[in-house]
């Protein structure tokens, strides 16, 4: 089973930059979008075998999220069921059998950190929604989370202490998510890989230089983590100021799961 996610930083652009040609090698059995800045009339896509949903922000061009999965869900839900997470279009939720599929674009706090205190209400809110799911099913969590958890997901560290995405406080949300049961698939995979990054500027040449963030994750449940058999980072693949990310999980899972 192979899942895919990537924040394009605008679909309608990223279709001009080799959008379709990934998607199609790629060969996803789910592949989720952050970023989308569109709402669904405004684009033409579809891909054959594929079942689609898109949740879009009601500001035109900002955030949006969207989905294509091969195996039609149970059920589809769209944001976090509160009133004031309900405009931006962050988050998809896929129910299967046998686990739930969430696909999510945290807010960033900004310049400043003008929405930092936003951003503290959002991940106790989207921790309490994910340990719900949980309960009753397993998690596979995946999207832009807008932070680098450690010193070694980003290549600045020091210099990077109080700007948004690697605060103390961001931080510490995920922390507190992953202590509540998950499991970072690819530090689960690769505990010291470094210089392995999701995002970069796009100013000073930083992507050539390599000087990057991880921000872009796949997470799930920790009682599933047995079935992880890879999580990939595509740093060669272009079109976006991140890369796609990668999940492999077992034949057992998709025995169990479809």
């Amino acid at each position: 089973m192979k899942l895919v996610s990537w924040n394009v930083n605008g679909l309608r652009a990223c279709i001009n930059k080799g959008f379709k040609d990934f998607f199609i090698n790629v060969d996803a059995d789910v592949f989720c979008i952050q970023e989308t800045k569109l709402q669904p009339e405004q684009v033409d896509i579809s891909f054959d075998g594929y079942y689609q949903y898109f949740n879009s922000a009601v500001k035109k061009g900002y955030s949006g999220t969207a989905v294509f999965t091969r195996t039609e869900p149970l059920n589809v839900s769209f944001d976090l069921g509160l009133d004031r997470h309900n405009d931006e279009g962050r988050v998809i939720t896929l129910e299967y059998e046998n686990y739930y599929m969430v696909t999510v674009y945290t807010p960033n706090s900004q310049q400043e950190l003008a929405r930092l205190d936003y951003r503290m209400q959002w991940e106790d809110d989207f921790r309490d929604y994910i340990k719900s799911l949980d309960e009753k099913k397993p998690v596979i969590l995946c999207g832009d989370l807008n932070v680098a958890h450690k010193e070694i997901d980003l290549k600045n560290p020091k210099t990077n202490v109080r700007n948004a995405g690697f605060t103390i406080e961001e931080r510490e949300k995920l922390t507190k998510l992953l202590d509540s049961g998950f499991v970072d698939t690819f530090r689960y995979k690769y505990p010291d890989a470094t210089d392995a990054y999701t995002w970069w500027s796009y100013m000073f040449k930083a992507r050539e230089k390599n000087v990057g963030w991880r921000i872009d994750y796949f997470i799930v449940s920790e009682r599933i983590k047995d079935r992880i058999i890879d999580s990939i980072i595509y740093s060669d693949v272009m079109g976006s100021d991140h890369c796609p990310v990668g999940l492999i999980l077992d034949d057992a899972f998709i025995g169990r799961c479809k």
